[in-house]
């Protein structure tokens, strides 16, 4: 991490870049104009509500929602939107409602913006929203930009002793530890993970942490196999295999009890449900493209759970802090390419290429 004198300066610098044109403020933002285009586009900078945060851009993540968005697979959003929804970065202004951040805080944001008064918030599962925003995935604002707005109650500080790099990992490390959380106890299963992308790789360590006895990863790249090893898989097992389940069954040595799709297509789900059998859960919790088909009556003969997973709540997010905080998660085994602010298409290019794990779009 830079020391404090050299950050400050910087983003002094990079503010009056961002705030002077024709004495307006102004920002340049990432837009996903159309399918397969990515632009950063220079406009007025926001207005802040009272409830609102201003933040200035340290890093953001490139995501495999926003890749699958990109080119129309995604199937809840797509172009105009503006990208970027794992961020950290620092508070420049806050509205005069705010009273939980002020300025000069590093923080990270917790994309969901709930309505705070559906059945679902009112019953303490406002990521099930009936009115739900999400920042950086088709709400009016995302991290790609010099700099952003946003409700000051989803951010969450920055420990000061975290890097940048463990910051912009916040949101990631929380959807592996959502997914973990809603399979419930994993003390002494036997755990199958499909896909060792970063959610892939993030979720098995989370499983680990929560005491899964044994665990075996998929992927079609050697590379990642060998990284998922490294970060504490058991055994893996190339994704191409002919018989997927048959291997994954022989490497746990039993069937799963858990099953974590993380790609989730219609390859990998039905697969998913073989491992399982009898009795086993999947839980889906790669961003499904499209509607897919499985063998129902197998399905229930062999009371299989086929369990949905979305996004993550507060708690998820304090947990995945604490599993960067103890080292648990190291994050410099996870960034693998950062593109500047202004070169964003090279960013999503790097992302379609599917050879790094994680990629970050850096300030300038």
């Amino acid at each position: 991490m830079s020391t404090g004198r050299s950050r400050n300066d910087e983003r002094e610098r990079r503010k009056e870049m961002s705030t002077e044109m024709n004495g307006n403020p102004v920002r340049r933002r990432v837009l996903m104009s159309a399918p397969g285009c990515v632009e950063v586009v220079t406009e007025a900078a926001p207005t802040l509500e009272r409830d609102d945060a201003l933040v200035q851009l340290l890093l953001a993540g490139v995501c495999g929602s926003d890749k699958a968005a990109l080119h129309g697979e995604h199937a809840f959003m797509g172009p105009p939107y503006y990208p970027g929804h794992e961020v950290v970065g620092v508070v420049i202004a806050v509205g005069g409602d705010v009273g939980t951040v002020s300025v000069g805080d590093r923080v990270t944001v917790e994309p969901t913006i709930p309505c705070g008064h559906c059945k679902s918030c009112l019953g303490n599962v406002d990521n099930l929203c009936e009115e739900l925003g999400f920042f950086g995935c088709g709400y009016r604002e995302g991290a790609m930009a010099d700099v952003f707005s946003v409700p000051a109650s989803r951010l969450h500080k920055i420990p000061a002793d975290f890097t940048d790099l463990q910051a912009v990992l916040v949101e990631p490390v929380a959807t592996g530890v959502h997914a973990v959380r809603m399979a419930g106890d994993l003390s002494g299963k036997a755990v199958a993970v499909l896909g060792s992308g970063t959610i892939g790789l993030l979720t098995m360590i989370a499983a680990r942490e929560a005491g899964a006895r044994r665990i075996v990863s998929t992927d079609f790249m050697a590379t990642k196999r060998e990284l998922a090893l490294e970060l504490g898989a058991d055994a893996v097992v190339d994704a191409a295999a002919a018989d997927l389940a048959g291997e994954l069954r022989a490497a746990l040595g039993e069937s799963g009890d858990v099953v974590f799709d993380c790609v989730a297509n219609q390859q990998t789900v039905p697969e998913a449900i073989k491992i399982a059998i009898k009795g086993g859960t999947v839980m889906v919790v790669g961003g499904a493209r499209k509607p897919i088909t499985i063998d129902l009556p197998v399905v229930q003969e062999f009371q299989v759970r086929v369990q949905g997973v979305t996004t993550y709540r507060a708690e998820d997010f304090r947990d995945a802090m604490s599993l960067l905080e103890r080292g648990v998660v190291d994050a410099d085994r996870f960034v693998t390419a950062t593109f500047p602010l202004a070169r964003a298409d090279e960013a999503f290019a790097a992302l379609d290429a599917g050879h790094e794990v994680k990629i970050l779009v850096a300030a300038e």
